[in-house]
């Protein structure tokens, strides 16, 4: 203070003040009584903030100001930014969290924006610099003001608009809206990290942090000290084209977050943003170890927690132990599995719910002889490493993995849009244990896990069979492949005689390949790919689990290997809503038709009580599993949504004009929509298909098949359908595919029974937040 000047304090041999010291008395008195700085967005260079003034943000969300955690006396003080306007004071950002400030008559701490552009906190009582942003190079730029923004970053900008520094580069427990999480490629092993409180009361940096992994650039840890508490699997480039967002709706507090993994030539980081009108949302690091999404209910005054993690041991870094994962497609979800080729290390510690000790190998690698085995929709186990050569295809990713013979297992990713502006492969390879990893399902980051196991074949990831085994199969595959041969050449043979072909039917094992009359007729002039049983056994591993990709009413789906081609393998369980005749309708229908926009049949088997239909692999599932999963939603942005809508018509318009039979699906849903490794549509399901002559415009039938919701409501109560049923299907598809929103959900559409319900009631309300 002025004030305290030599100048100020003389006095009068009587004691009394000379005119210059009273001057200087009574403006200190002036300036005591008035606002110490008015409650503005920012700071001057020449003004001061102290303890009891705050900087609000312009729209009022955040303020910045001095704080006291505890009631310590003399009070500590801290310089800090928090919400503005709720009860519950919440902290998102402490400049000097390792040492704070005191505040008393004789020291009275303040925050300044000095000439050198730098914001300054200092001790009162000595003038002890306790904090400053340090502007590098700050001489060359003259600071206009400090800014507290709408987002809560604190900024420093020059006179040209210039940002000289902000608080979002200097992160605390906190991770707002619009702040990133990244890491330097020019500073490679170093990034920025969330850190925790060391207590509630204590802002001081505690031992709970959550970043990126500096090693692999790849994931994101929550760590406890150097011990990770939990890790997100590899990033594997699953960001929208263009937009590089993702989206996460909440319904219960209408919280959309769109969440982006940016990697460009100078970082890599995450970020998100939150939908327009939704309550104050933050994740943070908490002193107890977990990162929450928390989000303000204004109803009941406090902090809702919408997600945390870990949210399960399973979720817990190393928590099934080494070769051990937490399967996450089981319900109810099992704690624990060992990958295929592994058993419980102790049979004992297990069966107690103790899994740390993880598995071991059934059997010992032979060495560079071994193959891999495909596990798919796996977490990728932690410590790999990434190949240093530049690979495009899965197959060098896996010949680079098998010359090497401690490489027990590699994994193949595209991380499209990455810094190379094209498609940026990359060949991750593990050489010790595996540890800690999942079967997501068809959630984001999920790999093909390639495992080395002793026993398999090293080109088709098959288990070998003895010499003398190899020898008779050889025989006995010699032996089939002469009987085809002449059953097909007798197949044609007495395709020729028409007068036989009106009374007989062509048969494979017992399943008859034509219509019953009135069904409309169909040539028999399509040769079938069959396929044999024991060949789609090997290909599935037969029928394991790992392969396993979906299920429902009418069986299995799995993944297979079929002459070197990735297969879809549907296989109709014994009690199957689609019984015999839904099945061949299938092989024929799809097996005739030929569109970009319809899944293509590759082939089929019918061996005894066996039936089953081998589909081109689609890598993305069906349309529901990414629609209403709320991992997985976020991949659809509205251009992808858009071409999805515009995919189906374009293959229902095939269906219904464009083909040489007119054909109604009967059973459009969004189930029944697969998706392409690029999004692209394709209509699958075709059991309960019918086919329409030339003239026909509609049938009846007494067997309403299809799925409740979808149906029209003239087939759902008389059985009547024609192409316009499709298209009513059609309608609810597109309204599921722009809302995001399930046909029969009510939770997000206020009490209505149905989407359809909801539509028809009140089509002026119709505002979804996607």
């Amino acid at each position: 203070s002025p004030c305290q000047s030599t100048y100020c304090r003389r006095l009068r041999p009587d004691r009394s003040m000379d005119w210059p010291a009273l001057t200087c008395y009574t403006a200190a008195l002036i300036i005591l009584f008035l606002p110490l700085r008015a409650s503005d967005d920012r700071l001057v260079p020449g003004e001061r903030l102290f303890p009891g003034t705050t900087i609000i943000s312009d729209d009022g969300t955040f303020a910045l100001g001095f704080f006291s955690p505890s009631n310590s006396t003399p009070a500590s003080l801290y310089l800090g930014i928090w919400y503005n306007g709720i009860p519950e004071l919440t902290f998102v950002w402490v400049a000097n969290r390792e040492t704070s400030v005191t505040n008393s008559t004789s020291s009275v701490p303040t925050l300044s924006l000095t000439n050198t552009s730098n914001l300054v906190l200092s001790d009162g009582s000595s003038g002890r610099v306790v904090w400053t942003t340090d502007v590098a190079d700050a001489s060359s730029s003259v600071a206009a003001a400090a800014v507290l923004e709408n987002t809560g970053n604190l900024v420093v900008r020059s006179l040209n608009g210039t940002m000289l520094w902000q608080s979002f580069d200097h992160l605390t427990d906190t991770f707002l809206p619009e702040m990133k999480i990244r890491i330097s490629y020019a500073t490679r092993g170093t990034g920025i990290r969330l850190v925790s409180w060391k207590g509630p009361d204590d802002p001081s940096s505690g031992s709970f942090s959550y970043g990126g992994d500096p090693d692999t650039l790849l994931q994101l840890f929550l760590w406890d000290g150097a011990r990770p508490v939990a890790r997100r699997g590899p990033w594997t480039g699953y960001l929208v084209k263009g937009e590089h967002r993702y989206q996460q709706v909440n319904g219960s507090l209408a919280v959309i977050i769109y969440m982006a993994i940016v990697d460009n030539e100078e970082e890599i980081y995450t970020t998100y943003t939150v939908s327009a009108g939704a309550p104050r949302t933050r994740y943070v690091v908490t002193y107890t170890g977990d990162y929450q999404l928390q989000s303000w209910s204004s109803s009941s005054s406090s902090w809702i927690i919408l997600d945390k993690w870990p949210s399960t041991e399973c979720n817990r870094y190393g928590f099934c132990g080494p070769y051990g994962y937490c399967d996450q497609t089981a319900t109810p979800m099992p704690l624990c599995k060992c990958l295929d080729g592994f058993e419980p290390a102790s049979t004992d510690e297990w069966a107690a719910g103790r899994f740390s000790a993880g598995c071991r190998r059934k059997k010992a690698l032979h060495g560079c002889g071994d193959g891999f085995l495909a596990l798919e929709e796996m977490k990728a186990p932690d410590r790999f490493t990434i190949s240093g050569r530049n690979m495009s295809t899965l197959e060098e990713c896996a010949s680079e993995c098998s010359r090497n013979c401690s490489c027990v297992a590699y994994a193949f990713v595209n991380l499209g849009n990455g810094r190379s502006g094209g498609d940026v492969t990359r060949c991750l390879l593990w050489a010790g244990e595996l540890i800690d990893t999942a079967k997501f399902g068809q959630g984001l980051g999920s790999v093909t896990l390639y495992l080395r196991l002793a026993g398999l074949d090293v080109a088709a990831g098959k288990r070998r069979k003895s010499t003398a085994s190899m020898i008779i199969l050889a025989i006995l595959g010699t032996g089939v492949v002469v009987f085809l041969c002449i059953f097909v050449a007798w197949l044609k043979f007495k395709g020729k005689n028409r007068k036989w072909r009106k009374h007989k039917k062509p048969t494979f094992d017992g399943i008859s390949t034509s219509y019953e009359p009135g069904e409309g007729g169909l040539p028999h002039d399509h040769e079938f790919p069959f396929v044999s049983f024991e060949e789609i056994s090997l290909a599935t591993n037969n029928f394991s689990e790992t392969c396993m990709i979906g299920q429902g009413g009418f069986g299995k789906v799995y993944k297979g290997l079929l002459g070197g081609q990735e297969v879809a393998v549907k296989r109709l369980s014994s009690d199957s809503q689609q019984g015999t005749k839904e099945f061949r309708n299938e092989v024929i229908l799809i097996a005739k038709l030929q569109h970009r926009n319809l899944v293509r049949l590759l082939g089929c088997c019918g061996e005894g009580d066996e039936k089953l239909l081998i589909y081109e692999y689609l890598p993305n599932k069906s349309l529901d599993a990414t629609l209403f999963d709320d991992s997985r939603r976020m991949m659809l942005d509205w251009t992808s949504r858009f071409n999805i809508i515009k995919g189906v018509a374009r293959g229902l318009l095939y269906l219904h004009q464009d083909s040489r039979l007119t054909i109604i699906h009967r059973d459009l849903k969004a189930g029944n929509v697969l998706l392409d490794v690029e999004m692209k549509p394709k209509i699958a399901d075709f059991g309960m298909a019918r086919i329409f002559g030339n003239n026909q415009q509609d049938a009846s039938t007494q067997r309403v098949v299809g799925t409740y919701g979808y149906m029209a409501p003239e087939y759902a109560m008389e059985g009547v359908f024609s192409t316009k049923s499709d298209v009513y299907s059609f309608g609810v598809l597109v309204l599921e595919v722009v809302t995001g929103i399930k046909r029969s959900s009510n939770s997000h559409i206020m009490g209505f029974p149905s989407l359809i319900v909801y539509v028809s009631a009140d089509k002026s309300s119709m505002k979804f937040q996607i």
